[in-house]
């Protein structure tokens, strides 16, 4: 095992973060006993906290971002010099790193074309929101501008991409929500709601069809999707599933926008999800692991058919894009994703995450096997979900609390493992599983040895 050099004695930071930080994602009341967790220093897949302990950390920063693992001096290095040389300057001028990692980006992504820089995941997907509104109203006569979004898929805290929340729990008491989102059914086979039907992800798809021939054809101007549902239980969709949903999206015209935010550049073993299936999207939007967290970027990445719908009128003021990001203009990430994808190729992490993947989905069946609560496992690359349950035969979910027992059960023997939560009432029992793309056999085993003992710990 690592271990921190000294502990150090920060109280004084601890008290500061009790009485200031506003925490993501936490009940604060618990501070008024307990002490924040404060981490001081990550390597490799490994991070320390305040106290000196150490964990294992298998959801690669807590959100599946930290792809290429903690510690990259290279990643640092050329940040740093980037930053001496030219930190800012707004988007609507170029930068080396912005061009250079464009085409690096691009030439991972065939049928795609340009990339428009800003800094989070929710920010990527609201400018494909207002691409397809703009578009809309510039060649459809305003018709077309509703945004078709799939039950258990999540892409962001804005109040728009919130209107495209699959999880009514991340909605909830953040209402009313702007209109024209319309959700369309899930396609988890393991909850069918078509029966046990050999054609599962066909008929799925085809609910998406339903929505449309409801809502009108010419209504509808794009569907947005995960190519693998993330934090709404980790669903890869069935075979015949993508096939079905691009013949769909074409013979209605409308744009298709994969949100890769969480499965982006690396995480299924391709360089992005939607590439397992064959998909040839419109719009592709990515974050998280762009730069393992290293530097603050997103993309939101078109074909050049939805580029020239932007630029066909120019004595037209208002026919561009009128958008801006601010700190799309931030030259550090951009920098730090162009090592941050090197890093990637030279030492070979897509084919380590398959590899890696296949044994972590081999040990958690082999669980599954002598822990009747797994129900089902599923996932692709090193990205993976086990969903609990009291019943196999039924699949009554085990409650909420038990789940986050166990991730606790977890936490105290030195591995983090992530849960579904505050995303589906009654259906948050999905354990989830995301190291970074560099783990090893003995890293797999580790995580998977701690949810053995944490599932005897829990459910006897």
């Amino acid at each position: 095992m690592n271990s921190l050099v000294q502990p150090n004695d920060i109280r004084d930071v601890i008290e500061a973060d009790r009485a200031h930080v506003w925490h993501h994602l936490t009940q604060h009341k618990t501070f008024e006993t307990v002490d924040p967790r404060i981490f001081v220093e990550g390597r490799g897949m490994r991070v320390w906290d305040a106290t000196g302990k150490e964990y294992l950390d298998a959801v690669s920063g807590g959100v599946w971002t930290v792809n290429v693992g903690f510690g990259r001096e290279s990643i640092a290095n050329a940040v740093r010099d980037q930053l001496v040389k030219l930190n800012y300057f707004a988007n609507s001028a170029g930068s080396i790193p912005g061009a250079l990692f464009a085409r690096k980006l691009i030439d991972k992504m065939p049928g795609m074309s340009r990339v428009y820089y800003s800094n989070s995941g929710s920010e990527a997907n609201e400018k494909v929101f207002k691409m397809v509104r703009q578009i809309a109203h510039r060649h459809y006569g305003g018709q077309k501008y509703k945004i078709l979004y799939r039950e258990r898929d999540y892409h962001g805290t804005t109040i728009g991409t919130l209107a495209a929340a699959g999880q009514p729990e991340r909605r909830e008491q953040y209402g009313p929500m702007p209109s024209g989102f319309v959700e369309v059914p899930h396609c988890l086979e393991y909850r069918g709601q078509y029966g046990d039907i050999a054609n599962y992800g066909e008929r799925a798809a085809q609910a998406i069809e339903d929505v449309i021939l409801r809502e009108g054809p010419e209504t509808i101007g794009a569907l947005c999707l995960e190519p693998i549902t993330a934090g709404g239980g980790v669903i890869v969709p069935p075979a015949g599933y993508w096939e079905t949903v691009q013949d769909i999206c074409r013979r209605y015209d409308i744009l298709l926008h994969i949100d890769e935010v969480v499965c982006g550049v690396g995480r299924t073993g391709k360089w992005f999800g939607y590439q397992n299936f064959g998909i040839e999207p419109d719009f592709v939007t990515m974050a998280k692991g762009v730069a393992s967290g290293y530097a603050a970027i997103s993309c939101t990445v078109t074909n050049e058919k939805v580029f020239n719908l932007f630029k066909d009128d120019p004595s037209d003021p208002l026919s561009f894009f009128r958008d801006i990001s601010t700190f799309g203009g931030c030259v550090a990430g951009p920098a730090a994703a162009l090592e941050n994808m090197r890093i990637i190729e030279d030492e070979n992490l897509l084919e380590n995450t398959t590899l890696m993947g296949e044994r972590l989905r081999a040990n958690l069946w082999e669980l599954q096997t002598r822990h009747e609560v797994i129900g089902d496992v599923r996932g692709a690359g090193l990205f993976c979900g086990a969903e609990l349950v009291s019943n196999r035969q039924t699949k009554e979910p085990v409650e909420e609390k038990q789940v986050q027992a166990v991730v606790a059960a977890c936490l105290a023997n030195g591995v983090i493992i992530g849960a579904t939560n505050r995303s589906l009432p009654g259906l948050n029992n999905t354990l989830c599983f995301s190291p970074a793309l560099i783990a090893s056999a003995s890293d797999i085993d580790e995580v998977t040895g701690a949810v053995d003992t944490a599932l005897t710990k829990v459910f006897g």
